[in-house]
């Protein structure tokens, strides 16, 4: 397989997770916490990044504008999914520098995820124009039912690809 191959086949198949989970064609999870993620660790190249930004909000705009999903999220503080989806993207970009170590890469995706959920929900407390009344400490107690759901999320995608990569290392260092 060529260099180019190597980077197009994931880059591909990451943004074809993303559109077929984030407006949701199938009953699975968004995978979009996991595509940023696993985007990092795979492709080198950081205009993919911005590609993969401008495909979700895309997604976005037809789930809301043709699909009928509500426009809620929709506010000031959606601008707070670039460094929401940085934190992922450059999560795993350091967790490729670890990938000899899974349960390094482990707690990198794991601490990312859960950085990435208080980027977005931080933001969306403060700009979204809902919350001007409520304290953050009830906001705080209100979102956390979710927690873990969102770590779930990405972790359905996640665990699968971290477990083919060291297949895939214990293989070629086999046959080294």
């Amino acid at each position: 397989m060529t260099n180019s191959m190597r980077t197009l086949f994931p880059m591909a198949l990451l943004a074809a997770l993303m559109a077929a989970t984030r407006i949701h064609h199938f009953p699975v999870p968004d995978a979009s916490l996991a595509v940023f993620l696993m985007a990092g660790f795979l492709v080198r190249n950081r205009l993919f990044f911005g590609a993969l930004l401008i495909e979700a909000g895309l997604l976005d705009y037809f789930a809301i504008s043709h699909m009928g999903v509500s426009d809620y999220c929709f506010t000031p503080a959606y601008w707070f999914l670039i460094p929401t989806y940085a934190v992922l993207w450059y999560a795993g970009r350091s967790a490729r520098a670890h990938r000899e170590k899974p349960w390094l890469m482990a707690a990198i995706s794991l601490a990312a995820v859960s950085l990435a959920f208080l980027v977005s929900n931080l933001s969306f407390y403060l700009f979204s124009g809902g919350y001007g009344d409520m304290s953050i400490g009830i906001y705080a107690l209100r979102v956390a039912p979710y927690y873990l759901p969102y770590v779930e999320s990405a972790a359905v995608y996640l665990v699968p690809a971290f477990i083919l990569q060291f297949a895939r290392g214990a293989v070629s260092t086999r046959h080294a």
